[in-house]
């Protein structure tokens, strides 16, 4: 079930690629902004708490589904942008086996724990 889950997700960062391939930027600016939601992380130099917050906000695929949908409405190439990365760094993240965070420990995700277990 686990490769299962992890090759869907893959899917959906192909999708975004796909779905990249369709804006007015050049190739270098995907993989330029791919990492970028990971700033979020900076949260837990505050606490664990607000750091699983703003991880998890960033992370979520409703959010990027939302920004695409505004990006549409608005017809706004940057929102575009915004909503293909978040979408897509978050499939990525999932192929990878990074999840949602719980508020304990940054290893604690809702795929389970990262590595060993504290």
């Amino acid at each position: 079930m686990n490769t299962l889950l992890k090759l869907e997700e893959l899917g959906q960062l192909l999708l975004s690629i796909l779905l990249f391939s369709q804006l007015d930027y050049s190739w270098w600016v995907f993989p330029a902004c791919l990492l970028l939601p990971d700033l979020s992380m900076l949260g837990y130099v505050i606490n664990p708490r607000v750091g699983a917050a703003l991880y998890n906000f960033f992370h979520h695929k409703l959010l990027a589904i939302v920004v695409l949908i505004l990006a549409y409405w608005l017809d706004s190439q940057m929102l575009g942008l915004s909503g293909i990365i978040l979408f897509g760094h978050s499939a990525m993240d999932r192929a990878l086996g990074y999840g949602l965070k719980f508020n304990d420990n940054f290893k604690h995700t809702h795929l389970g724990w990262i590595g060993k277990k504290n």
